[in-house]
Order: structure tokens, then sequence, then C-alpha cells
């Protein structure tokens, strides 16, 4: 699938799935000093650009099921435990791709999510603060809509599999919970099954990619 086809698919399919790690890191307490001032400082502009994005209406969605939802759990993860402070990257990317990545994990449906670290991101040199200039936008939501597909599957579903068809439209491969892209790129689902209402939330230690960028 050409990346103008997936871009424009995004406005149907693409919420928040992103935008779950929302900065939550900076409400990490004892990291101390300037840190924690510029992840709090980070943290509270997200926010923010979601509120405006919300008044202007970008972020209208349909009615998610009851609870928690994937960015509702993305944030909770990225705020304290193991891999907290370990999305910021990918709440950042979420926020500078289209609108539409924000709005389709927010809302109705069940997606699986896959999450890439700030660890991951980093091997390509992107973080925080380049993401969203180091990638022009269309290719930034469509490497995105690469890490989401549609469905509630849990980890036994996706082992069963041999391909996991994405919102982008192209393919995933599995094989013993190793995921591979179109540039046999290999990602590990290294924490899998962190539910939601509308979906499942697997961590993953590379990005997939589904074109060079």
């Amino acid at each position: 699938m050409h990346a103008s086809v997936a871009v424009s698919q995004q406005s149907h399919t693409l919420k928040s799935f992103l935008d779950v790690q929302v900065h939550a890191k900076n409400s990490r307490k004892g990291e101390g000093g300037e840190k924690v001032k510029m992840k709090s400082k980070i943290s509270a502009v997200s926010i923010a650009a979601l509120m405006m994005l919300a008044g202007l209406g970008i972020l209208t969605v349909e009615a998610a099921p009851p609870g928690p939802t994937i960015v509702e759990v993305a944030i909770a993860v990225n705020s304290s435990g193991s891999y907290a402070g370990q999305f910021d990257t990918l709440i950042a990317a979420v926020l500078a791709a289209d609108p539409a990545v924000i709005k389709t994990l927010s809302g109705n449906g069940q997606f699986t999510v896959f999450a890439p670290t700030d660890g991951a991101f980093a091997v390509l040199g992107l973080n925080p603060g380049n993401i969203g200039t180091a990638l022009p936008q269309g290719d930034l939501t469509n490497i995105l809509l690469y890490h989401v597909a549609r469905g509630r599957r849990y980890a036994v579903s996706i082992l069963s599999c041999e391909r996991i068809r994405t919102l982008y439209g192209d393919f995933l491969m599995q094989d013993g919970g190793v995921l591979t892209d179109n540039l046999d790129g290999d990602a590990n689902i290294i924490v899998p099954d962190v539910e939601a209402a509308n979906g499942i939330i697997h961590a993953i230690d590379a990005v997939v990619l589904p074109y060079a960028p």
C-alpha cells in the first residue's frame, strides 16, 4: 500500500494509541532537579495540546467502552512501575502525527497496539525532542499505523498466527513472539497483554517499519 493511501486511511482508524504514553512520566517523583522539571514541562505541554485539540473538535470520537481506554492505560503504564517513563517518544510521536492517530484508539472499537519503548526509538536516532521534525508527518503517521491492528488480540492469539494485518494495510510477520516488518527488521514482544477497555497493548523493543522513511 502506498503512503498516500495509508495516510488517508488513518482518519478512519487511528486514534489514540501512541498518545497512551502521553508524558505521564512527569508525575514520577524522586528523579530530581532539572530532569524532573523538564519532564513535567513536556507533560504539561502534551496534555495542554490534547485539551486544545479536543476543544477544536478534532478529538471528538464515538464513546469508548466502559473502563480506561488504551490511551489512559498507556499513560498509567508510563507513570509508574517497571516501565514508567519509557514511552515518552511514542507519546510525542502521536502528538506530532495526524490527529486521526489520537482519535481512533480513544473511542469505540477494539485495537491491538504494539508499543515501542524509548530505547526502540533511540536506535533510529529518535527522541521526544526531534520526532516531530525528523520525519514528515505522513511517514510518521504511517509508521504508527503499522503498529496497530484491528481487534482485541491477546498474546495467545498473536502467537497462533504467522502474519498480522495492520491499520497501515500491510502485514507484520510473526514467529515465536518476534514481529518482522517489511524491511526484515525484528521486534520482540517484551510485555504482553496490557488490557484496556477498547483493546490490548503489547510493548515491543524495536520500531517496526512499513518502508524506509
